[in-house]
C-alpha cells in the first residue's frame, strides 16, 4: 500500500500594515535675494570745497536686494576699512590722492562706531524678510578740498 501524504498550500491574503516617518532639519540661515554686486550706497552728499566740519551721510540700500533670515537667526556686520585706509576710513578724489576721512556708526546718534573688520550683532525683528543694515557716517571737511567726485568702496560680510 503506497502512502500519499500531500502538503496542500492554499492561497492566503495578506495584509501588513507599518508606519514610516517623514523628517525635515531647519536650520537658522539668511539669504541675500536679487541682483547686482553693491549692496548700497553711503552718501554724504554734496558740499562746497570750503565746507567745514563734519556731515552726516546716510546709507541708501540697494532696492534690487533683499537681505532676510529665518526666525531666530542671530545675524553679524563686518565692514572692512575700505579701499583707502590709513588710520580711519577715507574717500579719495577720482584720480587723485586727495582724500577726507570718515567713520561709520550702527545708529543715528553717531554713538557706536564700526571698528575696521570687528563682528557687529545686528538686532533683527521678527519680521526678518527685508533687513536694513544699520550703517550711518560722518565724513570730516577740512576746508579746502578740491572739487570732484570722492569715493570709497567697503565690503560688509555677513556671518550668522
Amino acid at each position: 500500500m503506497v502512502l500519499l501524504c500531500g502538503l496542500i498550500v492554499g492561497s492566503a491574503n495578506a495584509i501588513i500594515t507599518a508606519q514610516f516617518k517623514a523628517q525635515a532639519t531647519i536650520v537658522a540661515g539668511c539669504a541675500v535675494l536679487g541682483t547686482g554686486s553693491l549692496f548700497g550706497t553711503l552718501s554724504f552728499g554734496t558740499y562746497p570745497g570750503t565746507g567745514t566740519g563734519g556731515v552726516n551721510g546716510t546709507f541708501v540700500q540697494n532696492t534690487s536686494l533683499t537681505l532676510a533670515c529665518t526666525p531666530g537667526v542671530t545675524l553679524n556686520m563686518a565692514i572692512n576699512g575700505g579701499s583707502n585706509f590709513t588710520t580711519v576710513r577715507n574717500v579719495m578724489q577720482s584720480g587723485n590722492s586727495l582724500q577726507l576721512p570718515y567713520r561709520i556708526y550702527t545708529d543715528a546718534a553717531h554713538t557706536n562706531e564700526i571698528i575696521v573688520n570687528q563682528n557687529v550683532p545686528l538686532n533683527i525683528s521678527s519680521s526678518n524678510n527685508n533687513i536694513i543694515l544699520p550703517i550711518y557716517g560722518v565724513l570730516q571737511l577740512n576746508g579746502f578740498s578740491p572739487s570732484g567726485s570722492y569715493t570709497d568702496t567697503l565690503t560688509v560680510t555677513l556671518t550668522w
